[in-house]
């Protein structure tokens, strides 16, 4: 089994940064792929960045591209999200996710991924 914790959220004014981690425990994800999603109000979930098994390989989605940096650091067993200039639009609940089957698969689904964290609210207010 694997664990996984998310931390980091809270209330920011457009504009401002954010650094999500995201803590694993269990089994070892080195291997693995990783990305964060997030599902605002009334939305479902979608996609926002993966990273691959040794962090050399990074994906986004086009709304988050060139403002938002996934990183991981097997070492410390820690998957991050930097979040910089956060938009309004940005407010949602993200949660981090291991592709359990691809060390390097690229996935924007959320059925790619196998274990979940609870989330961490992230609002932007205008």
């Amino acid at each position: 089994q694997v664990q996984l914790v998310e931390s980091g959220g809270g209330l920011v004014q457009a504009g401002d940064s954010l650094t999500l981690s995201c803590a694993a425990s269990g089994r070892p994800l080195s291997s693995h792929a990783m990305g964060w999603f997030r599902q605002g109000p009334g939305k479902e979930r979608e996609f926002v960045a993966t990273v691959n098994w040794n962090g050399g390989r990074t994906y986004y989605a086009d709304s988050v591209k060139g403002r938002f940096t996934i990183s991981r650091d097997n070492a410390k067993s820690t998957l991050y999200l930097q979040m910089n200039n956060l938009k309004p639009e940005d407010t949602a609940v993200y949660y981090c996710a291991v592709d359990w089957s691809y060390r390097d698969r690229d996935s924007t689904r959320v059925d790619d991924y196998m274990y979940w964290g609870q989330g961490t609210q992230v609002t932007v207010s205008s």
